[in-house]
């Protein structure tokens, strides 16, 4: 609160320097940063004690994280497995299509070599 009456105040609104406003948000921001570390703090040690005092609670809290984030990493391996179906279509629809006009021999040089290509090759006599 401190920090936007800092701002919206009728003092600073009503011609101070920028160096004043610019030093009296910086203070309300190191209070709030102040604040801040204090409240971590706090719940820290509540975490510390209740480690202590029932540590299966934290371990099932650990087991609920972990079971949240394989979700999250299976939907996300969902998604782009998705995208990779996609893109493998397009790119077998390009190959058919690139492919329909390779299949017609264009003038007889064309057409003898790829009749030629499907000859099978001559067994070897042993």
């Amino acid at each position: 609160q401190a920090c936007f009456a800092s701002l919206v105040s009728q003092d600073y609104v009503n011609g101070t320097d920028q160096e004043e406003i610019r030093t009296g948000v910086d203070q309300c921001i190191q209070k709030f940063l102040d604040v801040a570390r204090q409240t971590e703090c706090f719940f820290l040690q509540k975490r510390l004690q209740l480690s202590v005092q029932k540590p299966e609670q934290v371990i099932k809290e650990d087991v609920s994280e972990l079971r949240n984030e394989l979700q999250r990493k299976e939907a996300l391996i969902q998604k782009h497995l998705a995208k990779l179906r996609h893109w493998q279509q397009v790119l077998e629809d390009i190959s058919v299509q690139h492919k329909k006009p390779a299949e017609m021999p264009q003038g007889p040089l064309a057409y003898l070599e790829q009749a030629s290509a499907n000859i099978p090759a001559p067994m070897k006599q042993t």
